[in-house]
């Protein structure tokens, strides 16, 4: 794929769910589940819990990989590999996590989700892309 077929994948409505890579304190991987927005700089920005097991891993290693998928033909894929920089900032936080509620949910439902999700113990994560990989239409 191209950068330009990259960003289109990305920014697709409806949106696709991520699936975050973190590596344990252990060196087991975890996978988990994610809502994601691209900013305008490229960055894929998410949010999450301090204490949760992607946010613990996050705080320690600082880095992150990626895959978002269109698992219906003909196949399509992306993976970001990247280091992260975290903020707990009220403000963008819970910006971040109102457009991430209405991109997901709609736009009734982005300032609930704000509300909810843009709260004291979520961190704002930034993946800064330094390896991206793509495929489209792989079945035909």
């Amino acid at each position: 794929m191209s950068d330009a077929e990259v960003a289109r994948f990305l920014r697709v409505l409806p949106a696709r769910t991520a699936k975050l890579a973190t590596v344990r304190a252990d060196g087991r991987p975890h996978v988990a589940p994610i809502w994601y927005d691209v900013d305008d700089d490229g960055s894929i920005v998410f949010n999450t819990g301090a204490d949760t097991v992607k946010g613990r891993n996050l705080a320690r290693t600082r880095w992150a990989a990626l895959c978002v998928d269109d698992d219906r033909p003909p196949f399509s894929f992306v993976l970001l590999e990247g280091p992260v920089e975290i903020s707990e900032e009220p403000i963008p936080l819970r910006r971040w996590a109102a457009r991430l509620g209405g991109r997901y949910m709609g736009a009734d439902q982005a300032e609930e989700f704000g509300e909810r999700n843009g709260v004291s113990g979520e961190l704002l994560v930034f993946l800064r892309p330094e390896r991206v990989t793509g495929g489209a239409d792989l079945s035909d």
